[in-house]
């Protein structure tokens, strides 16, 4: 096979000027002597170098006795310009790839002989780049005074992530060895030490929270993620079904093998066997606890059909047709939501089905209080769920799994930064185009706040960070 010699192409650039500033204190120095050197560029399947000319100045301050110059975008004494360099961050940060498919990809389309510790250099290099005081001024300005907060363990250590859901900004993280008390004391007083005052911090049933939370902010109201009640009453519900399902199968045969001949076919033409009934409820069990809006055509027709072969699961269907009505985000205030809490408990027909009484049993006046905290809020404003940290934390332990699976302390705090640095970029150009439509002559208005179902993750980890990193 015949190998062609691949092109090659000079840039020549010149940064030499007689007189140039120091880079200290910008006083300007006179010229002594030029050098000459070459750094790799990106050039799309070509070998392209910078042919630099700079120059040694002799200073005319105190803050050094002579300096060089350098063209804007190489570093100095640098073998490769910022071009490469941010070439390698958009394929670890953006696309996803570890370092070892970053080599290659650069190696296939610019000739790039990079090595691993290079890629890592660039990793540091950005993060050096990035001003996370004014990270956390910017968080502060934007804070909608709803607070969410979660726990994500990487590898040996625990991740401490605060998020906003209605801004749809990351707030902080914290990396911790162990995940207790005391570490979340620490972590959220750091949010307060830089003047977050959240109305409403959102957690899940966590016993890590409630304290702390009281302690830090006793005004605070403290929001349960009403997704994770749900999520346990709906398998309490499911449990049932699944006995119901099991009795179902266990009639008519009692166990027996059926014989064959002209008694079964007469069987089938009578119609389906209990068997093949209780089959049927099986694949189709989500429906039970499917919510209304939700069931097509179709789902209608097989959720009648499950009532048809028992009946006994359309009790289970309205006893969540009303756990969900207790968490409508549109009702007025608390007591409407108390009030249908009293009815549901009340209920005769929920009292005689075991697995009822103990989903009831997750809403106590207690608990159920917390969980509808959000309807003490405005109405664009009513978040319920913890969701916006937790898909935030599933994004971070993907990237990290799939590109890094990173165990140091140090490369983990790294890729966080990085990571949420993207996403606060984003937020930062989100917020500026909003002013400047504000601004604009015969503009209508800012927009009013988006509610947190309509917030989401995108898909790219895009995050800030300016927090603290505890022990």
């Amino acid at each position: 096979m015949c190998f062609t010699k691949p092109d090659e192409i000079t840039i020549r650039v010149r940064c030499a000027p007689k007189l140039a500033p120091c880079p200290s204190c910008g006083s300007k120095g006179r010229r002594q002597r030029t050098f000459t050197r070459r750094v790799r560029t990106i050039a799309y399947r070509k070998v392209a170098w910078l042919h630099i000319t700079y120059a040694e100045y002799q200073a005319r301050c105190t803050c050094c006795k002579y300096f060089r110059t350098t063209p804007a975008d190489v570093l100095p004494k640098a073998d490769y310009d910022n071009k490469v360099r941010q070439a390698v961050l958009d394929r670890v940060l953006h696309d996803g790839l570890n370092v070892q498919r970053t080599r290659a990809a650069l190696q296939r389309d610019f000739l790039l002989e990079l090595s691993e510790g290079f890629v890592y250099d660039c990793l540091d290099w950005q993060v050096r780049r990035l001003d996370l005081a004014e990270h956390r001024q910017f968080v502060l300005a934007q804070f909608s005074g709803t607070l969410s907060v979660d726990e994500l363990h990487l590898g040996s250590y625990t991740l401490l992530l605060a998020t906003d859901p209605l801004a749809d900004l990351p707030v902080a993280f914290a990396l911790v060895k162990d995940n207790d008390q005391d570490h979340m004391r620490r972590f959220l007083k750091n949010l307060k030490d830089w003047g977050l005052r959240p109305r409403v911090v959102v957690t899940d049933g966590s016993n890590l929270y409630p304290a702390v939370l009281a302690e830090l902010w006793p005004y605070t109201r403290h929001q349960l993620c009403v997704f994770h009640v749900l999520k346990d009453i709906n398998e309490k519900v499911l449990t049932a079904v699944r006995r119901l399902r099991r009795a179902l199968a266990r009639r008519g045969n009692a166990g027996r093998k059926p014989r064959r001949g002209r008694r079964r076919q007469a069987r089938g033409r009578r119609g389906l066997t209990a068997k093949a009934k209780a089959h049927f409820v099986w694949k189709h069990r989500y429906l039970i606890v499917k919510r209304t809006e939700e069931l097509g055509k179709q789902g209608w027709s097989d959720l009648l059909q499950l009532f048809d072969y028992l009946p006994e699961l359309r009790t289970l269907w309205q006893f969540v047709r009303d756990v969900y009505g207790l968490f409508e985000a549109g009702q007025k205030n608390t007591g409407v939501a108390q009030r249908r809490r009293t009815r549901l408990a009340q209920e005769a027909a929920y009292q005689d089905v075991p697995e009822l009484v103990e989903a009831l049993g997750m809403l106590t006046k207690e608990k159920f209080a917390k969980m509808v905290v959000f309807l003490r809020s405005p109405l664009r404003q009513r978040v319920r769920t913890n969701n916006h940290v937790e898909r935030t934390n599933r994004k971070l332990r993907f990237y990290e799994k799939v590109r890094y699976k990173w165990r140091r302390r140090r490369t983990l705090v790294r890729f966080l930064v990085l990571a949420l640095d993207e996403w606060w970029q984003t937020a930062r150009q989100r917020a500026q185009a909003a002013q400047e439509k504000a601004a604009a002559p015969g503009a209508a208005g800012p927009s009013p706040t988006r509610t947190a179902s309509s917030t989401k993750t995108t898909n790219r980890i895009q995050v800030n960070t300016g927090t603290t990193t505890g022990d």
